[in-house]
């Protein structure tokens, strides 16, 4: 799947990104200001948030008007009602919640807190706002391929990417959202180990691993470098979207 050595860059410079704006063309501009070509295989991950604010998925809490159910969970994860009324929106169950915690199924399938409903890193204006997941994350990763390739005349991939949690271990990693030019998931289940012995149940979800690598080049705080360009990795099976991770709940021994 890989050589020898990979290179992550980070594309600094990016302007803040406002709802209507050609994220395709800003992000071409970020690699010729890098002075990177890209080749066929390149990689670029793209965190939610410039995909976010670029479909205009920015919402100015003073338009949102909470239910009695949303006032209701607020009151008990002490949320505000209006940001408890948005993650309700996007997701289709309530899947544990207490003070200060709120995880959700997203109607994308992710199992998350507060439905990826974020206000961080957002600017307001002035206004208290919050930020939603783009509607289609793979569909957005396609576009931006699909304009990169006509841009440069090449065959790269695409990952969205976005911090989660994780309900075993402390701390945040970055997760794959959107994926598209890339198999999302491998499924080695019939490879050889190292004894000849065939691996049985192991798939590799390569669009998380990338999102996690890019994430250790973004940060997650104040750093502003929203989008890394990967060199070094050649992935021979099939495409497959980011959707392809999502366990369904049927197969889900937690829920």
């Amino acid at each position: 799947m890989a050589g020898m050595s990979v290179s992550l860059t980070a594309l600094e410079g990016l302007p803040l990104v406002k709802a209507g704006d050609d994220l395709g063309a800003m992000l071409a501009e970020a690699l010729r200001r890098a002075q990177i070509v890209p080749a066929d295989h390149d990689i670029l991950v793209v965190a939610q948030k410039l995909v976010s604010k670029s479909e205009g998925r920015l919402v100015n809490l003073a338009d949102v008007t909470p239910s009695a159910r949303a006032c209701e969970i607020a009151s008990e994860v002490r949320k505000d009602p209006r940001l408890v009324e948005l993650i309700l929106g996007e997701s289709t169950e309530v899947v544990r919640q207490k003070p200060d915690v709120l995880i959700v199924a997203h109607r994308l399938g992710f199992v998350m807190a507060n439905a990826g409903v974020d206000q961080s890193n957002i600017g307001r204006d002035g206004a208290e706002c919050a930020l939603l997941l783009p509607r289609d994350a793979d569909a957005s990763a396609a576009r931006l391929k699909e304009h990169l390739d006509r841009e440069f005349a090449v065959d790269v991939a695409v990952v969205i990417n976005d911090s989660f949690g994780r309900p075993w271990r402390k701390g945040v990693v970055g997760v794959a959202l959107g994926a598209a030019g890339l198999p999302a998931l491998i499924d080695l289940t019939g490879t050889a180990d190292l004894f000849g012995r065939a691996l049985r149940v192991t798939e590799v979800a390569i669009a998380d691993e990338l999102a996690a690598a890019a994430s250790l080049v973004m940060g997650q705080a104040n750093e502003g470098r929203p989008a890394v360009h990967i060199r070094g990795i050649s992935l021979h099976a099939a495409p497959s979207p980011a959707a392809s991770l999502v366990r369904p709940k049927e197969m889900d021994l937690f829920r």
